[in-house]
């Protein structure tokens, strides 16, 4: 067992008591210190090294997207629509992967989005015709237009549609881009778009 005696300075006053560690050294000394240092320094080496292979990653793959996948909305005119990585903006369907900027940062024009369209669009943005192969974006449905090439798009049993609306004149069309209705604004223009002609002669007009 390590006996510890008072020291006295050259004054005759007994010094502080210094306690000893196993092994006969004195605690507090200078090693202790540079120890703790070093282990400071390692540490915040450490902190700067994930930091960096962090930028790098970032660097090479880029952020994150700020959305977890495209996201639907209903438009003014009541349509499914697209919305935008701002999450105000809300776009029309047909807008999406048309080759224009829609969203304040092109989101709707992302290349992993129209990659392979329709295979890439999310599920709510497309809509099947009576061919299985044909497809159109799920806002053209119940238009007014033949936007399937069979009015698929715009009778049963495909689809249910509403009635014609009030800026439509119901009857047969002798225009393929119709299916059921005409825009009143075709009505009295003497040329034929109803297949009986009630267009010119029935329908009051716009």
């Amino acid at each position: 067992m390590n006996k510890i005696f008072p020291q006295e300075d050259v004054n005759g006053n007994v010094a502080p008591e210094t306690k000893v560690l196993p092994g006969g050294k004195a605690g507090g000394g200078p090693h202790c210190c540079s120890r703790r240092g070093a282990c400071l320094l390692a540490f915040a080496l450490l902190l700067l090294a994930i930091l960096a292979a962090l930028i790098t990653l970032v660097a090479i793959h880029g952020l994150p997207p700020r959305e977890p996948g495209a996201r639907a909305c209903v438009t003014p005119t009541n349509r499914t629509g697209f919305l935008c990585h701002d999450r105000r903006t809300c776009i029309p369907a047909s807008s999406v992967c048309d080759g224009v900027r829609a969203c304040v940062h092109g989101d709707d024009e992302d290349e992993s989005l129209c990659r392979d369209v329709p295979r890439s669009l999310p599920a709510f943005l497309v809509a099947r015709c009576g061919d299985p192969a044909s497809w159109i974006y799920s806002d053209q449905r119940c238009d007014g237009t033949n936007n399937c090439g069979d009015c698929s798009d715009e009778r049963s049993p495909v689809i249910v549609c509403p009635s014609c609306g009030p800026g439509w004149w119901r009857c047969t069309p002798t225009v393929f881009k119709y299916c059921d209705c005409i825009p009143r604004t075709l009505c009295r223009d003497r040329v034929q778009h109803c297949s009986d002609w009630s267009d010119e002669f029935s329908c009051p007009g716009p």
